[in-house]
């Protein structure tokens, strides 16, 4: 399901138009970024939570060359998924 897909479900589920199903969706990626670039934690009960964490700079190797490279330190973004949808899916 891509997000148009979803945009499509989410009116049809809701009873509402596209338009605000869209606004509805893009209202809650963005409050999502948002909260994880200040360094919080999102949880939807039941479903999964977002969170950041560090990832530490480390050796690599270029597949092509074979050459050590390094690789900085960025944060990432996990997802720890719920109960209810870990049970959805199995």
């Amino acid at each position: 399901m891509n997000k148009s897909e979803l945009i499509d479900a989410i009116a049809a589920d809701a009873g509402i138009t596209k338009a605000a199903a869209k606004l509805a969706l893009e209202s809650f990626l963005g409050n999502v970024g948002t909260t994880l670039k200040k360094g919080g934690r999102v949880s939807l009960v039941g479903f999964g939570s977002w969170s950041v964490s560090s990832r530490a700079a480390r050796d690599g190797r270029n597949p092509q060359t074979g050459k050590t490279i390094k690789i900085a330190a960025k944060n990432v973004v996990k997802f720890k998924a719920g109960a209810e949808l870990e049970g959805a899916v199995n």
